[in-house]
């Protein structure tokens, strides 16, 4: 049997059972092992205040290592560019929709001064600059307590990634989804990632799920990040499609005011997605990217 290892919050569950479904569909026995992250813990301060790489990751990449359990189902945008050695990216299923969505009315129609609950710099960043009138707030913990959150009247409306509410059967409640050219997305929003040994049972298991055109295009992202130097909690995005064999990326720089954006597109060859990625990455870096990196925990 193999120990899928996953944290525990409603959609973290959903993630895994979601994998452990396609596993046991090809004849492989599964269970879940929850897991508590330093993320998990740590609920009421702002995730770029944390600090860190792998604040919802290390503990289960050390079970990995430790083999307690056999693969970690992770949200991909959560999952340093840097694996631990012995550890490797099996697969990386079907990506779903990767937008940012707004629960509790559109963003336009929100009151003057209306507040708005994200955690996260990039949506911050982004939303400053179409609405600069906002009360921006931080908001983390579970889905459901965000939204209750909104139904409370804590919160005018929330900015959260549209993929989890789908997947957790709250579509419904969706006032709007922003397209990449309004909110670019997070890097690997919307695709979920399997992690395991660099050999053995996980890794043979899960390879078959690997969708590739999901792979070749949240590589290129990834392959952006890394080049810039950022992890999940920078106000840093990025958008990769597919057109027959040829992969379009859109990255972006923010600063967290609102103030600058440094945004850059470029066309490659599928089958070179880290190339992409990197070359992306120089050009925003050759435009001040990195100038605005440094400043990032200043918001």
């Amino acid at each position: 049997m193999l120990v899928i290892g996953s944290r525990g919050s409603q959609l973290a569950l959903w993630q895994a059972n979601y994998i452990k479904d396609r596993l046991e569909a090809r004849g492989v026995e599964t269970r879940i092992e929850i897991i508590h992250t330093r993320g998990d813990k740590i609920l009421d301060v702002p995730l770029n205040k944390v600090g860190g790489k792998g604040l919802f990751t290390k503990e289960i990449e050390e079970a990995l290592l430790d083999r307690r359990i056999d693969l970690a189902v992770h949200s991909l945008k959560d999952l340093p560019t840097e694996l631990p050695k012995g550890l490797t990216l099996a697969s990386i299923p079907q990506r779903v929709e990767p937008l940012d969505a707004i629960v509790g009315g559109k963003l336009r129609g929100l009151r003057f001064g209306a507040t708005v609950g994200t955690s996260s710099l990039r949506r911050i960043a982004q939303l400053r600059r179409i609405r600069p009138d906002l009360n921006i707030q931080s908001i983390r913990g579970n889905v459901d307590t965000r939204i209750s959150k909104v139904e409370k009247g804590d919160y005018d409306a929330i900015v959260l990634a549209a993929a989890g509410l789908r997947r957790l059967g709250w579509g419904d409640i969706i006032s709007e989804t922003f397209p990449p050219h309004i909110i670019l997305p997070a890097v690997g929003q919307g695709a979920l990632a399997i992690e395991t040994l660099d050999e053995g049972p996980g890794l043979k298991a899960c390879e078959p799920l690997d969708d590739p055109w999901a792979h070749f295009a949240v590589s290129a992202e990834r392959a952006m990040l890394a080049e810039l130097g950022g992890g999940c909690q920078v106000p840093i995005g990025a958008y990769a499609t597919l057109e027959n064999t040829e992969l379009f990326l859109t990255g972006a720089v923010f600063a967290a005011d609102g103030g600058t954006m440094i945004r850059y597109t470029a066309t490659g060859d599928c089958t070179r997605p880290a190339e992409l990625g990197r070359n992306v990455a120089k050009v925003l870096l050759n435009r001040g990217a990195g100038a605005i990196l440094q400043t990032a925990d200043l918001v």
